[in-house]
C-alpha cells in the first residue's frame, strides 16, 4: 500500500493500516469526536487509519501526528560525503517527515501520488473502495521551532505561536493569525486578549459567543490576569499566555 501511495519511496517495516484501524475501532469506535495522538508517527499509518474510521461511520475524529525529520544512518553517510549537513534543504528533504509522513498523508486524502497520478489499487476488508477516491478530510502540517524568550515575552513571535493556540482550543474553526489591532479578538473556539485595558469588551464578546473553550490572556501581572479570569463565563478556561514557556526557560537556564 505504501508503495502505491508514494511510489519509489522506501520505509522500513510500515504498519498495516488495517491492523491499526482494528485497534482504534476497539478503543474509539463509539467516540466519533475522539482525538488520537500519535507521538511517533513513522509513515503516518495511524492518521490514515483514523480517516478510514471516519469514512465508515461519519465520525469527526482528529489525529495529531508528531515525528522528527530524522535521516536514516546509511543515507546520512552519503549526504555528508556530498558535503551536506542537517538543515540544508537537500538533507531535510530526505528526512522521514518530508520524505514519507507528509506525502503519504496527503496522498491518502487526495487519492493522488506526490507526482499527481491517481493511486492504483483498492482498500480491502471493512470498507472496500478505490484508493484514488481519497477521503473527505483535511490536514495541516506544522514545523516546531525554538523561539527566544525575549521574542515571546514581547509578543514578537505570535505568528509562529498562533497554530499552537488554535490546536490547544481543539483545532477547529477559524484561527487568529495576527495580533488583533483592537487589542482582542474572538474566533470560533477561543479568544485572545492582548490589551488588558480592553478587558471589559473582550469579556462581553466571550460571553456572547457560543462554543468558546479558552480565553488566552497576555499579561505578566498575576492580579490583572485573575481579575479578567473572574469576569469570564465559567465554561471558558482562562489561560495566561506565555507564562509556562518563559517559566520553563528560566528553570532550564537556572534563573
Amino acid at each position: 500500500m505504501l508503495k502505491s501511495l508514494v511510489p519509489g519511496r522506501r520505509f522500513p517495516y510500515p504498519k498495516s493500516v488495517y491492523a491499526v484501524e482494528d485497534c482504534l475501532r476497539f478503543v474509539v469506535g463509539k467516540k466519533k469526536d475522539a482525538t488520537i495522538l500519535d507521538f511517533f508517527a513513522g509513515s503516518g499509518t495511524t492518521a490514515h487509519a483514523v480517516m478510514r474510521l471516519n469514512r465508515q461511520d461519519g465520525g469527526q475524529r482528529q489525529c495529531i501526528s508528531v515525528t522528527n525529520n530524522e535521516v536514516a544512518a546509511d543515507e546520512q553517510a552519503a549526504l555528508r560525503k556530498a558535503g551536506l549537513r542537517p538543515g540544508d534543504p537537500d538533507w531535510e528533504k530526505c528526512g522521514i517527515c518530508d520524505y514519507i509522513t507528509k506525502p503519504r498523508i496527503a496522498a491518502a486524502i487526495t487519492g493522488t501520488t506526490p507526482e499527481g497520478k491517481d493511486i492504483e489499487g483498492d482498500y480491502k476488508f471493512t470498507d472496500e473502495f478505490p484508493m484514488s477516491e481519497g477521503f473527505e478530510e483535511n490536514a495541516e502540517f506544522f514545523t516546531l521551532t525554538y523561539e527566544t524568550p525575549v521574542a515571546v515575552s514581547h509578543n514578537l513571535a505570535f505568528r509562529r505561536i498562533a497554530p499552537l493556540l488554535w490546536m490547544r482550543a481543539g483545532a477547529e474553526g477559524r484561527r487568529i493569525e495576527e495580533l488583533p489591532p483592537a487589542g482582542w479578538e474572538v474566533a470560533d473556539t477561543y479568544g485572545l486578549l492582548v490589551d488588558l485595558d480592553r478587558a471589559t469588551a473582550f469579556c462581553d464578546a466571550v460571553a456572547a459567543a457560543a462554543g468558546l473553550r479558552i480565553a488566552y490572556i497576555v499579561t505578566d501581572d498575576d492580579r490583572r490576569f485573575q481579575a479578567v479570569a473572574r469576569a469570564l463565563p465559567g465554561s471558558v478556561e482562562p489561560v495566561r499566555l506565555y507564562e509556562s514557556y518563559l517559566s520553563n526557560f528560566r528553570f532550564v537556564m537556572g534563573r
